[in-house]
């Protein structure tokens, strides 16, 4: 009976939306609903959100520019004259003119006067967020892939410009490769919005011992560090890069509290007589079957009732859609390795990976992350 009932629900639903997608580009009928005063104002809503669609690769570059010239930062001290700014950001007085333009048409500055110009709002937001910032540079890799997305989908992932980016691990046994230092440095800076969130979200004081698995420089497990003073901490990745995250947290004075354990967490024991494990940002990275490998490894590590915490952008997510099949679908796929994961498909890898229950941990902003735990 259940399988009847939901092709009869699958029919319908077909034959609704394709009766709905004839009357929405029928131009007679988008020409009615541009005028009908009770459609107007939806017509006008889709026109813009359409629109923006369209020109969101223009409004990417415009926005590399500001943080390029470092536009966003020469506002931050004040206001300035528009020939002031040409100067600064060394551009003809035209340029400099056009640029702001566009800047403050999507928010990142503000006019004042005839031709003096201030940090916008989204500006200022932007500029306080170094992670953000560093995620912009690093686009040129990503857009550059994307600049035939047909050919980038065909000759399957990876094999560009960001997938080259990302092979940091090629660098091992190399101790400050450029590879390593890149990888690093851009995580670490991403990181701290991120932490954050997670902290906020969940409760690390019910633990003792906590492992940070694919830790990169150590930007998580300082900020944990920092909110919870009794747990005692470890971190897991690569040698080169535990050799990075040692030099970072001892300049942040974390380091006795850490121990650092070098390692492929693919193909190596991870240590064991922690009660909690987390991944932040990590498993989406990884195609399904070494990720599967990964949840079987800290479920090995883990004693009975332990605990593993996943934290990463999630598909599927209400309200956050775009932002994992559309742009992490894209990236990852660009970079060779990994997909972004529903919080169900998480659940039932944790599932097969041995772990005996799992939770949503719900937190403020499931743009940027969304979190699971899971129980061994």
């Amino acid at each position: 009976m259940k399988p009847s009932t939901t092709k009869d629900n699958s029919s319908w639903r077909e034959r609704w939306v394709a009766a709905r997608n004839r009357v929405l580009a029928d131009p007679g009928f988008q020409h009615f609903a541009a005028r009908f005063f009770l459609t107007r104002p939806i017509v006008r809503s889709k026109a813009r959100t359409m629109f923006n669609l369209v020109a969101g690769f223009t409004y990417s570059q415009v926005i590399a520019a500001c943080i390029e010239v470092k536009l966003l930062d020469l506002l931050a001290d004040g206001a300035r004259d528009l020939d002031d700014i040409a100067v600064q950001i060394d551009m003809p007085r035209e340029a400099a003119d056009r640029l702001l333009r566009a800047a403050a048409s999507i928010g990142l500055v503000e006019r004042l006067g005839a031709e003096r110009w201030a940090l916008g709002g989204d500006g200022a937001a932007l500029r306080g967020n170094r992670g953000i910032a560093e995620m912009v540079a690093h686009h040129r890799l990503l857009y550059a892939d994307l600049a035939d997305p047909v050919a980038l989908l065909r000759r399957g992932a990876g094999g560009g410009q960001l997938s080259n980016y990302w092979t940091y691990a090629e660098s091992v046994g190399q101790g400050e490769g450029h590879e390593v230092a890149a990888y690093s440095g851009l995580m670490a800076a991403s990181q701290p919005l991120i932490a954050t969130h997670v902290i906020d979200s969940y409760d690390f004081t019910r633990h003792r011992r906590m492992l940070d698995v694919g830790g990169g420089q150590g930007a998580f497990i300082a900020a944990v560090a920092a909110r919870v003073p009794a747990i005692t901490l470890g971190l897991f990745d690569l040698p080169a890069v535990g050799e990075r995250a040692r030099i970072a947290l001892d300049a942040a004075g974390y380091g006795p509290r850490v121990t650092i354990h070098g390692g492929n967490f693919l193909d190596d024991a991870l240590p064991g007589g922690h009660d909690l494990i987390t991944l932040i940002r990590v498993l989406h990275d990884h195609d399904d079957a070494p990720a599967l490998q990964l949840l079987r490894n800290i479920r090995a590590a883990l004693p009975p009732g332990g605990r593993l915490l996943i934290a990463e952008p999630m598909a599927e997510t209400p309200g956050a859609e775009p932002a994992g099949d559309g742009y992490f679908g894209m990236y990852l796929w660009a970079m060779g390795s990994g997909r972004p994961r529903s919080m169900k498909e998480i659940a039932s890898m944790l599932k097969a990976a041995g772990f005996s229950a799992t939770k949503r941990v719900p937190t403020p902003l499931p743009l940027t992350v969304s979190a699971i735990v899971a129980e061994a």
